[in-house]
């Protein structure tokens, strides 16, 4: 079993990859909250432990055995937030950080438990995949908000859980998975985007709208 540090860097090469950017020493860094020096030090131990294959013009990328770890500490953390949502009345916006602890000390067979009392899930409650006991992780491709055209409609399907005010706000207008959304108009020059969800016209912001993911739907929900 490796460290929660290892556990740690590994899984945020992984996120980071999945944005379909080259990830960098520099970025990991900013990502993490630590410094430049201790990040050179992790991946130097990450390449002696085969977790990890790092070339400037490519950046860093995760082995088959480093991608294992990250999906397996996911898979963790998904299960958890659904866990402490269903069974025991967090809000969506209170169980990132309970997660984070926990998904690095939680057994397999306790694992298999939350899985087993859920129904065997597939998605965690802002919406994300839960990789399956075998690795295997679901990967669609879904539109951010803000790129939404106008008059297009689209479902919800995910947002992101790392900003506990914004899920409260998002929870606020109702920007939960599965909540149908059209796009009214925008505003110029990076304004605000008109949204109609679920019925209801919103005003919201580009920073925020960035950090919801829809399926696109063809024609009218009405």
């Amino acid at each position: 079993m490796v460290g929660v540090a290892i556990q740690d860097y590994v899984k945020a090469i992984y996120k980071l990859s999945q944005k379909k950017q080259k990830v960098t020493p520099s970025g990991l860094a900013e990502t993490l909250g630590v410094s430049a020096a201790a990040v050179t030090k992790m991946v130097r131990r990450l390449q002696d432990l085969k977790l990890v294959r790092y070339a400037k013009t490519q950046g860093l990328r995760l082995s088959p055995t480093g991608e294992k770890i990250a999906l397996e500490m996911i898979r963790h953390h998904r299960l958890l937030e659904l866990y402490l949502t269903e069974a025991l009345g967090y809000g969506w916006d209170e169980v990132h950080d309970e997660a984070e602890k926990l998904e690095h000390v939680i057994s397999e067979q306790f694992e298999e438990k939350i899985e087993r009392l859920l129904g065997y899930p597939t998605h965690d409650p802002h919406g994300a995949p839960i990789p399956t006991r075998e690795g295997h992780i679901e990967r669609a491709e879904l539109t951010v908000l803000s790129q939404l055209e106008t008059g297009a409609h689209g479902c919800v399907e995910r947002v992101s859980d790392s900003d506990a005010q914004m899920l409260t706000y998002l929870g606020e207008l109702g920007l939960y998975p599965g909540t149908p959304v059209e796009m009214i108009a925008r505003e110029p020059y990076g304004g605000s985007l008109h949204v109609r969800i679920s019925g209801q016209d919103h005003a919201i912001g580009l920073a925020l709208a960035d950090n919801v993911f829809v399926s696109v739907r063809e024609g009218s929900d009405d």
